[in-house]
């Protein structure tokens, strides 16, 4: 038997990446699954792929979140564990800003990830866990990227305050920040000459990521082995966080490097 084994499981945004990589982990774990997406087509794809369950759902939309609870309970019974996995990359400098881009991002990454705690929380009758997939970038500064990591680091906040309120009902609910590794989102960036070995350069622990790494953290907090543990940001990251992110000057310069290699 898995560890999550008689488990019900809502992962949003797991048709790709993390969210996918999640999926696969908790089905191997033994729990039920139900991929929550906005892409009704990509998301019965992954499920059916996976054998999980799917259900549509826009999470910057708060009825379409609660609906989904109210789905998964009526035909699994329970929820245990909820991850967000939803989102996506966008940078911009601060002086070219627009409202749209801004009210957009903070949609997805903040106000979505709010309305996801509070309807899974609120249908966890026997307690469970709920993690979001945050960014290193809400720690560490990174050009151009101020409302993403901006509503980044929101969420961890929340999440800090969440925990304090639903902890009473034994909810837990935690944040994995995650360094840059490759997945669908970031491939046109991972793989640009310099972007790795700049990456690698300031992580202690020498080597890239990947997004297994990112999905043992998140499998370790929806466990009974992290029982004791809520309103916490874990970090993943190699061990970026004890120095800096890399620079647009440190891209070009560990490009330069390679081509002379």
């Amino acid at each position: 038997m898995g560890e999550l084994e008689g488990k019900v499981a809502v992962i949003a945004g797991g048709s790709g990446g993390f969210g996918e990589g999640t999926v696969e982990r908790f089905r191997r774990e033994g729990a039920t699954v139900w991929i929550a997406s906005r892409d009704e087509t990509r998301g019965r794809q992954s499920a059916e792929k996976l054998g999980a369950k799917f259900h549509p759902c826009d999470i910057t939309r708060s009825d379409d979140v609660k609906a989904l609870a109210e789905t998964v309970l009526a035909e699994s019974g329970r929820i245990d564990i909820a991850v967000n996995s939803a989102g996506y990359e966008d940078n911009c400098a601060f002086a070219d800003l627009e409202a749209e881009r801004v009210e957009r991002m903070v949609a997805v990454q903040f106000t979505g990830a709010l309305y996801f705690i509070q309807h899974m929380a609120n249908a966890m009758s026997e307690g469970g866990s709920i993690i979001t997939i945050g960014s290193l970038t809400a720690t560490l500064t990174a050009d151009g990227y101020a409302p993403y990591a901006g509503a980044k680091a929101g969420v961890n906040h929340a999440t800090r305050i969440a925990a304090a309120e639903y902890g009473p009902k034994g909810v837990r609910v935690n944040v994995v920040s995650a360094t840059l590794v490759e997945t669908p989102m970031t491939a046109a960036l991972t793989n640009a000459p310099g972007v790795r070995r700049a990456f690698v350069a300031e992580t202690p622990l020498g080597r890239f990521g990947s997004i297994e790494d990112i999905v043992n953290g998140v499998f370790w907090l929806a466990s009974d082995q992290a029982s004791f543990v809520t309103g916490q940001n874990m970090l993943i990251d190699g061990g970026t966080s004890l120095r800096r992110l890399p620079r647009p000057a440190d891209f070009i310069r560990s490009a330069q490097e390679e081509m002379a290699d």
